[in-house]
């Protein structure tokens, strides 16, 4: 393994995507000044996300996309052409601080760490989730059903986020990190069939053939989650879904898939559901605010099978 001229830690190589997320791209390329290398792959934004980092960082590695190929295939692009020992995947709308990159350096000289991840903070420093365990149908069912919400110290409703259940003050081993801060040996790539979501868990599983992954709390990254889909919400839940059928119909099998697929479309109906019961005490209230949870539970309820269209090319 090289090593860094400076230290011992291998040299990292940081990729990130983007998609019309020019202003928190700035902020995160800002974030990463002095490391090894920088490959921002921009999956066709129209908000000038490419210009941006030729013309204000013109030390950053640019590939631009003519069409939105999706997370994992963008990361993939970089992954061909970087130079360093790990590749820190991280999100446009996620900035590390002071340190937090050497941190996960730091953990892979374990030679038996495959991967890890840090621990994600909102802008205003709430914790977000940052590691899970292993994805079945009965967290799946629990998610869809309400219970995690419900019963949030249950482990046995609420056990897949793991935030809640692992040390804040030592690295523990995961079943997998965010890929919105997941640092890696190059040893796998990504599957190119997911277009947005679950892309990360399915990375991991395979990953953890090759080695532990390893949660480091003292890594800290602040990410403003969702910010390249939040005016397209019930896009991404659908994604989210269709990501997690997939993921049961290559890891299990067609049926786990389909199983999936049933739960995740009887949660929108139970979300559809207490809405529209909710409407008539709304509409009294004058809180006209929910409204669009109906529209949108009703989209993801009704949403095509394979997902949701690709987002048009620039």
């Amino acid at each position: 393994m090289a090593k860094d001229r400076d230290s011992d830690l291998p040299k990292v190589t940081v990729l990130v995507v983007s998609y019309n997320t020019a202003g928190h791209l700035r902020d995160c390329l800002a974030g990463l000044d002095g490391v090894h290398e920088v490959i921002v792959v921009d999956n066709a934004s129209t908000d000038g996300s490419a210009a941006l980092v030729a013309e204000s960082f013109p030390d950053v590695r640019l590939i631009a996309n003519k069409t939105n190929r999706g997370f994992g295939a963008a990361n993939n692009q970089g992954l061909d052409v970087m130079t360093g020992d790990v590749a820190l995947l991280l999100n446009s709308d996620a900035v590390p601080t002071p340190g937090a990159v050497e941190e996960l350096a730091r953990a892979m000289l374990d030679p038996t760490v495959v991967a890890c991840g840090g621990r994600l903070t909102f802008p205003d420093g709430r914790a977000q989730n940052s590691a899970c365990g292993r994805l079945t149908l009965w967290r799946v069912w629990c998610e869809q059903m309400l219970w995690e919400k419900i019963f949030p110290f249950s482990r046995w409703l609420n056990g897949y986020w793991l935030n809640d259940w692992i040390p804040s003050d030592r690295t523990t081993e995961v079943e997998q990190v965010m890929g919105a801060c997941l640092m890696i040996h190059p040893v796998e790539r990504f599957d190119e069939r997911f277009f947005l979501y679950c892309e990360d868990t399915e990375l991991c599983r395979r990953l953890r053939g090759h080695g532990r992954i390893v949660y480091v709390p003292s890594a800290v990254f602040t990410h403003e989650l969702g910010a390249s889909s939040s005016s397209t919400r019930w896009e991404s839940v659908a994604r989210y879904n269709r990501g997690k059928e997939l993921y049961f119909s290559i890891h299990h099998s067609p049926f786990a898939g389909l199983m999936c697929f049933v739960f995740d479309r009887c949660g929108a109906a139970l979300r559809l559901m207490l809405y529209c019961l909710f409407f008539g005490y709304m509409f009294i209230s004058g809180d006209y605010s929910k409204f669009k949870n109906i529209t949108l539970w009703w989209q993801v309820l009704t949403a095509p099978r394979l997902g949701p269209p690709r987002p048009p090319d620039s």
